[in-house]
């Protein structure tokens, strides 16, 4: 599998789903769901397949098992953030019930997880909510932050740090927005779930954090002797 990244393409549909997941009855069931909800729904049945698909079909979210026949999810995840400039939404799909495949989904930077077995109803309402990015038909609008280090396009769902554009998942790119309109506030981990993630209740505090360190490491890559956000312990989080 090739990490070349690809130019931006985007997709002529924003509405388009893609579905990597083995199990017959299971992918049937989400895409008469999905096509029922009226997305446009594509199935593939393993990794390799599931690639060559996003990248013909450059959709706006990937529904995507971790235990495919051919590779890990999480190596396909990571292909899907290397192979284009600006990734797909991902949802992880995993028989595993265990904390440590959440962990790690929300390390890497999934938008979202579901534990088999779980309810169309309810991955069809997080399909929409991590979609709605995609909806926005204003024109463009640039932000500049109070933080004059950072400019927001909220439209396209970008900030550039210093002048350079910052390549986020939609719960970076909510948390940083979150910090850079209100700078030196402090925000509990509590706050930052409410603010920050469709359906909080079932969010752990604990994907705050790793979220946090995603974006630290996106910025410190952009800026390497500059730290933005602060960690107070025991509270939570605020921009420098």
């Amino acid at each position: 599998m090739a990490n070349t990244k690809k130019p931006p393409h985007p997709s002529s549909n924003p509405r388009a789903v893609l579905l990597i997941e083995d199990e017959p009855a299971i992918a049937e069931t989400i895409c008469y769901a999905l096509t029922t909800d009226g997305f446009d729904t594509h199935w593939r049945r393993t990794g390799r397949e599931g690639l060559d698909c996003a990248e013909a079909l450059r959709p706006q979210l990937v529904i995507l098992d971790i235990g495919l026949p051919d590779a890990n999810g999480f190596e396909i995840f990571r292909h899907l953030q290397t192979r284009f400039e600006t990734p797909p939404a991902v949802i992880f799909l995993t028989a595993r019930s265990e904390e440590i495949d959440r962990i790690v989904g929300l390390e890497l930077g999934a938008d979202d997880y579901l534990g088999k077995p779980f309810s169309p109803r309810e991955l069809c309402a997080r399909v929409r909510a991590v979609l709605r990015r995609s909806q926005a038909s204003a024109p463009v609008a640039e932000t500049m932050g109070a933080d004059n280090r950072f400019l927001i396009v909220a439209e396209r769902f970008e900030i550039h740090y210093h002048g350079l554009p910052l390549t986020l998942t939609l719960h970076e790119f909510r948390l940083l927005q979150t910090l850079i309109q209100q700078p030196r506030r402090v925000f509990s981990r509590e706050d930052l779930l409410v603010r920050c993630w469709e359906a909080p209740e079932h969010r752990l505090e604990r994907a705050v954090d790793t979220h946090i360190k995603a974006l630290r490491a996106k910025l410190h890559a952009l800026k390497p002797g500059e730290e933005a956000i602060k960690t107070h312990r025991g509270i939570g989080y605020s921009l420098q």
